[in-house]
């Protein structure tokens, strides 16, 4: 099969069968389809454009006016010895664990071609600091899916824990490169050209937001034509024989597949089952990210010459190790906790936020990141100039 794929020819009259299909496909089930449509031009309105947008210029904005190296003087301590990258991919770590998919990817890949990292700890970085956000898994996933804030503070520890152990196995790749802050010289603020980097960031923000909902609403529209042809019920039949040992039958193999490919549609089937097995799954949907996250990151990878085995391999691990982290907190963590019904409370309305709000709620969260990334670099300019006029003297 993969010598036939691999020749031109028969690749073509692949694609063109695959292409035919879905017009086939369009044609018979027009409602559904524009029903997927609505409903994923509804997710990116309230959720997509709101949350990544203002992270996407953040982003941008730390990169381009230099101060990744300024915060890669203060950090590097902690980069270096923990995840074999320089302190300049603090910013892409710090922003994937707050802005959510992609903005981490987006920020490691812009520090790559600014000159800031060299290529491995560019892959190092690709391959675990792209994750989701506190929003979705507190509230959508939390909130929204299990109906408990505890638990999903209990699926973000388990995928923020899950993202380091993935960066601390991933230092040791391509042993032989160091960390190449040393070599960056002369970190420089680049307060004159602040106004070419904003309009750059603004316009690049907008375009890479419009990138990931054209993803989402192919996707949003290809396994809502996949269930109604019951295509998806038949790979999933195949994909639970062939877990039968595991235990995984064909609802849990159709929750599975769904996940494999688009993260939101897979973890909000997960309504019914027992509670550790929908926690287990969550975990490992939210750690792979979805095929569809995947080709946002890969459209961001575009000419960079990174490649993406690197990044794939990072999220299937990422995935691996939050289920069993997610299955052994629940094990231990008493979830009945005063401290968890409170958060419950307060996370229960992130879930079906409007687009005014989530907008507001990610802006300000851009903005705070804003601030401590300022102070971060004001605090090291004085302490370089301190040490400038020391040895004046």
């Amino acid at each position: 099969m993969g010598r036939i794929v691999g020749k031109a020819q028969y690749r073509d009259i692949l694609l063109g069968a695959g292409l035919l299909w879905a017009t086939l496909a369009l044609v018979l089930w027009p409602e559904q389809a524009m029903g997927a449509m609505r409903d994923g031009l509804k997710l990116c309105g309230n959720v997509i454009i709101p949350s990544l947008f203002p992270f996407f210029v953040l982003s941008s904005l730390v990169v381009e006016l230099g101060m990744t190296r300024y915060l890669g003087r203060l950090l590097e301590p902690v980069m270096a010895p923990l995840f074999r990258v320089n302190g300049c991919c603090a910013a892409a770590l710090a922003l994937g664990f707050v802005g959510g998919y992609p903005v981490g990817a987006r920020t490691a890949i812009q520090i790559y071609e600014n000159g800031q990292c060299s290529r491995t700890e560019a892959e190092r970085m690709l391959a675990f600091c792209n994750n989701s956000g506190p929003a979705f898994i507190l509230g959508v996933v939390g909130a929204g899916v299990f109906g408990s804030g505890g638990l999903g503070l209990l699926l973000y520890l388990a995928h923020l824990l899950a993202s380091l152990f993935v960066g601390v196995l991933f230092r040791f790749y391509k042993p032989g490169d160091r960390p190449r802050t040393r070599r960056i010289q002369g970190p420089q603020f680049q307060t004159a050209s602040f106004s070419k980097a904003f309009t750059s960031s603004i316009t690049g923000a907008l375009q890479s937001t419009l990138n990931i909902c054209a993803f989402v609403l192919f996707f949003t529209v290809f396994l809502r034509i996949l269930a109604y042809a019951g295509i998806l019920t038949s790979i999933a039949g195949f994909l639970s024989a062939l877990l039968t040992p595991l235990g995984m039958d064909q609802t849990w193999a159709e929750r599975l597949l769904t996940g494999l490919v688009e993260v939101s549609s897979g973890v909000s089937s997960l309504t019914d089952g027992t509670l550790s097995g929908r926690l287990s799954m969550a975990a490992f949907m939210l750690g792979w990210a979805g095929v569809s996250v995947h080709c946002q990151v890969l459209a961001f990878l575009g000419d960079s010459s990174l490649p993406a085995g690197t990044y794939v391999l990072g999220k299937l691990l990422h995935g691996a190790f939050s289920a069993a982290l997610a299955a052994l907190l629940f094990h231990f963590i008493p979830i009945s906790s005063p401290a968890s019904f409170y958060l419950a409370e307060q996370t229960e309305a992130i879930a079906n936020l409007d687009f005014h709000r989530a907008l507001t709620l990610s802006a300000s969260a851009a903005w705070g990141m804003w601030l401590v990334f300022l102070a971060l670099t004001v605090y090291m300019v004085q302490k370089n100039s301190g040490k400038g006029r020391r040895n004046i003297v």
